[in-house]
């Protein structure tokens, strides 16, 4: 698209300069009257009006179409996709009430877990898919309690015990965007890390810090850490694009980001928040 832009705004200030130098040249040569200079310029902007109205069409009606086609498609999907989803949540809440095995209730509860992290996954497919649509409108939002809110979803996993000391903190941002990158740190936290090591989560000073005392990295890894598909550890599950989604979203919020790390001894995420705080911007 940014091709076909410049290509034609090229072709538009090319095409209105040969015509304003023409009329130059004949206004100059024919000595026309103040009357006529003015109907010719008249004629110029009308031309202009035209021409840019035919470039736009031509470079945006193919666009404008291709992301109906899909806004409509996508939203067919989703809708299919929460079908599935609420009867899913629907029929195993219906069957522990009349279910006492142990066994199948623990089997239940785990279909449950299942689905509810495919509901999240839903919910951020819906937000990426919006994103790419139109923008997405900032709202006021406390740390502290999104920061509980995902604790508590990341605790149902039964894996790593976790040391919060987040105190209230309003900040106007992408809320959805950001719960997407804490849950990418905290889950890499998890996932290079002893079941039994704890992470730690506090914020001091308009510093949001997510701390481990797992593998770590070196210095070179830590160079790499922002890039897509990156894995310090191959070993490890997953597809090494978490950081770098992290990295682009501080970008957009205007979030600076410190990654501090050593291997085998952990990795601390340094999240600055002073730029979204609620009382830096409304005084700004």
């Amino acid at each position: 698209m940014r091709k076909e832009l410049l290509l034609a705004g090229i072709i538009y200030f090319v095409t209105m300069f040969t015509l304003l130098l023409s009329i130059y040249r004949f206004v100059e040569i024919w000595h026309l009257s103040t009357f006529n200079v003015f109907v010719a310029g008249v004629l110029v902007l009308l031309v202009a009006i035209g021409w840019g109205y035919v470039l736009t069409a031509l470079i945006f009606a193919p666009s404008k179409k291709m992301e109906n086609r899909l806004t409509t498609l996508t939203n067919e999907i989703i809708h299919e996709l929460n079908i599935p989803l609420s009867t899913i949540k629907a029929n195993t809440t219906m069957l522990k009430k009349n279910m006492e095995d142990e066994k199948s209730l623990k089997r239940l509860e785990r279909i449950e877990d299942a689905s509810l992290r495919l509901k999240r996954l839903y919910d951020e497919l819906v937000y990426t898919l919006s994103k790419e649509i139109h923008e997405i409108e900032k709202e006021t939002f406390d740390i502290k309690e999104t920061i509980e809110e995902r604790v508590a979803f990341f605790k149902e996993q039964g894996r790593n015990d976790f040391e919060v000391s987040v105190k209230s903190y309003l900040v106007i941002a992408d809320k959805i965007g950001f719960e997407q990158m804490i849950d990418n740190i905290i889950s890499n936290a998890m996932k290079y890390s002893e079941k039994t090591s704890p992470i730690g989560i506090r914020l001091y000073d308009d510093v949001l810090s997510i701390e481990d005392k797992g593998v770590g990295m070196t210095a070179s890894e830590l160079l790499r850490v922002h890039e897509r598909y990156f894995q310090g550890d191959e070993a490890a599950s997953g597809e090494g694009i978490g950081l770098s989604l992290v990295k682009a979203y501080c970008d957009s919020e205007n979030i600076a980001i410190d990654i501090q790390s050593e291997k085998n001894v952990g990795t601390k995420v340094r999240l600055t928040l002073s730029k979204t705080k609620e009382t830096y911007l409304t005084q700004n």
